[in-house]
Order: C-alpha cells, then structure tokens, then sequence
C-alpha cells in the first residue's frame, strides 16, 4: 500500500481519514486509521467510548489531547494512548498540518469516522450524540465549546 491508497476523505477544515485496515477484513480485531488535521482543527467532540482502546502514533506535526482536565501536547514519533471509559478528544495544536496513525483495538469504530467524513452539512448536537450512541460512545459539546474556545480551534 503507497502513501495516498486506501479510502481517502478529507472534508474542508476539518479531520480527514484514509482508512488503511479495515475491522472487517481483520475478524474485528482492529482498525487503522490515518487521521489527517488541518491548521487548528478539532478532531472529534470530547468522547468516551465503552468498546476500544486507541493508540495514536504522531507522524507530522503538533497534536494536543485533552484526558478528563488533564492535556499534553505529542510530536512526531510520540504515542498516545486513548482507553477505553476515558473523557478525550485531540487536536492540531499547531500552525502547519499534523498526521497520526490511529490504532483501534477491536474494530469498528472507523466506521463513525466513515460516516462523519461523509456528511456535507453542519450536524447538531443531538445528532452526533444519536450516532456516536449507536457504537457505544458518549459525547460532552459543553466540554467541546469550552476547548475551541480555550485554543481557538476549529470544529
């Protein structure tokens, strides 16, 4: 697989993806994903998921993630680690555009990120908190606001 094969989606300021491995084609065991951000670009709403663990390994740029109240700030060549049950969401925290390879063990969780990469128009809250339910995951918007806000990012 070359640096631009597999399924590509890179929505207009915000997070992109090219879905590398497929759950499916795993038995479900994981998923990788490489999640490309723009400039100031909020990956997902601040979010727990009941099923997976994922792993992010930093290839280019500056990523921040937030965990409950506590945020760190990874370079190139860092991991980090998103459990399970956990309050997070992750960000570019820089100027110039970040990558990161998203590790999701089991699987299916891409298929969210299928589904929001999909959509042409602004989705209310209530909506991502329908779909991000129905792969066991919650969503905080107030604790999301209050990030862009805080780092002017986008979302």
């Amino acid at each position: 697989m070359g640096p631009e094969d597999g399924e590509l989606h890179e929505p207009e300021q915000a997070c992109g993806d090219r879905f590398l491995i497929d759950s499916r084609e795993q038995g479900g065991r994981f998923a990788l994903v490489e999640h490309r951000l723009p400039p100031r670009v909020l990956a997902a709403p601040v979010h727990k998921h009941s099923r997976e663990d994922e792993f992010s390994f930093i290839l280019e740029g500056s990523v921040g993630a937030r965990f409950g109240a506590e945020e760190v700030l990874a370079g190139p060549g860092d991991l980090v680690f998103k459990p399970r049950d956990e309050w997070h969401t992750f960000w570019n925290a820089g100027d110039t555009p970040a990558r990161l390879l998203e590790i999701i063990s089991p699987g299916g969780l891409e298929e969210l990120f299928r589904w929001f990469d999909q959509q042409s128009e602004e989705l209310s809250p209530e909506v991502i908190q329908r779909k991000a339910g129905l792969y066991g995951c919650s969503t905080d918007m107030e604790a999301t606001m209050a990030l862009v806000t805080k780092h002017g990012l986008i979302f």
